[in-house]
């Protein structure tokens, strides 16, 4: 037998604590099956195939600005997937661009023939769709990093440090000249970006309390607590809000009146004895929360218990919010990226690595599926990336990006730079 202090008996005692970790979290997790490298997956979480393909607004006809992005994911459920035509494919064209002068980390709105999106330094600018024109400027603060809303003729905004202060606020203003409808100031910052719908605007902020406002004055409708601070934005379905905050903690409240439903704290972060920060914001499909976190791993739950479905693993922080689509000859799928360096398509129902690119440089921003292409950027090279969404293969790479990627009115693609915007066209009619 070897001495209790040799390099062998001290092997034989990490085998037998390891064997023993397993057999506990084994016997703790039910009918959870061990992946590799600490991936968990339950088979046996209600997962709901979605028969026909998710309806979407059909894009504007040739010379009409009907069409709308009015949300950052583009959707309530935040799923930032566009069903465009086969059309909307390369090779590309730039018709213009605008240069920013400062840091652009989210994509914009589209609505009334214009883009309306926030630069980092707290202005809000409205563009002329067609022509990158700027059709009118506002300043709302200092610090900004969040999408705006759009809403019946608003434009909804959220502030991290409004001017004279170290907290944010939120204004809501018209859509057609920028006329400033009403302001708001906050006990904390804010970088959520907002969702609207049924008169509502929610959002989250740093000291945890999530908001339901009236959009028509700002005032208090509910307040929810969370945790820890609530960065990203809410997503919705089934009359049911979704967030992370920086707890480690997901939520499901009602829209309603903020109840919570349910609350699920995540262990993957030190070894499973702490839980990471949800930076992101969460996207729901099939039955399922998705939704990434500074412990490197993204997660699903399900929608209606907030039981864990699967935990995957990655190299890095998981800042990115997720893109979810089934596209064209594909099955239910989720792309994210990761500060590892890679690009995932992750199976919806189980979690398991579909396929990964392995990208320029980190990857901080959501992904957009825009027909079936999938898109992402990233700091290091601060370009955009675009991937056959099924097999993960490059179809496209343009020399702008950096953050969250695209939007899409269906016939063109607004490309989202480090500091900058650009209308790309096919060049195939």
């Amino acid at each position: 037998m070897s001495p209790p202090d040799s390099p062998r008996s001290r092997r034989r005692i990490v085998i037998w604590v390891a064997v023993a970790l397993v057999l506990l979290l084994a016997a703790g997790a039910g009918a959870y099956v061990l992946l590799s490298g600490g991936d968990v997956s339950d088979p046996n979480v209600e997962f709901r195939a979605e028969p026909t393909e998710t309806p979407t607004p059909a894009p504007a006809k040739k010379g009409a600005d009907t069409f709308t992005w009015p949300l950052y994911g583009y959707t309530q459920t935040r799923r930032h997937w566009l069903e465009a035509p086969k059309t909307l494919a390369p090779p590309f064209r730039q018709r213009w661009a605008w240069s920013a002068h400062s840091l652009l980390e989210f994509t914009p709105a589209i609505a009334e023939g214009k883009l309306f999106v926030i630069k980092n330094n707290g202005a809000l600018f409205a563009l002329d769709k067609r022509t990158g024109k700027r059709r009118w400027a506002k300043n709302l603060g200092k610090l900004a990093a969040s999408s705006p809303a759009y809403a019946d003729g608003r434009i909804y905004a959220t502030i991290l440090v409004r001017d004279g202060s170290k907290n944010g606020l939120v204004a809501a203003l018209r859509a057609k000249d920028g006329k400033k409808l009403w302001t708001k100031p906050l006990p904390s910052r804010t970088e959520s970006s907002p969702l609207l719908v049924g008169g509502r605007m929610y959002f989250g902020s740093e000291d945890g309390t999530v908001y339901a406002l009236d959009a028509k004055d700002g005032s208090v409708k509910w307040r929810y607590k969370a945790s820890g601070a609530v960065k990203g934005a809410l997503a919705l379905s089934d009359g049911k809000l979704y967030f992370g905050d920086y707890a480690g903690r997901v939520y499901a409240i009602r829209l309603s009146n903020g109840k919570e439903v349910w609350s699920q704290s995540t262990h993957g972060a030190k070894f499973g004895t702490a839980a990471g920060q949800f930076y992101a914001s969460p996207a729901v499909a099939y039955g399922r929360v998705y939704i990434g976190n500074t412990d490197s791993n993204v997660y699903s739950f399900s929608a209606s218990s907030g039981k864990l479905a699967w935990r995957t693993g990655t190299g890095g922080y998981v800042y990115a919010s997720s893109a979810v689509a089934q596209v064209a000859g594909g099955k239910p799928t989720v792309y994210v990226g990761s500060y590892d360096g890679n690009f995932y398509a992750l199976d919806a129902r189980s979690g398991k690595v579909r396929w990964k690119y392995k990208a320029p440089g980190r990857i901080s921003g959501a992904a957009t599926v825009v027909g079936g292409i999938v898109y992402f950027g990233d700091l290091q090279s601060r370009t955009t990336t675009g991937l056959n969404a099924r097999t993960g293969r490059r179809v496209v790479r343009f020399g702008r990006g950096g953050f969250n990627p695209v939007v899409s009115d269906g016939r063109n693609l607004y490309v989202a730079g480090y500091a900058s915007l650009a209308q790309l066209t096919p060049k195939s009619p």
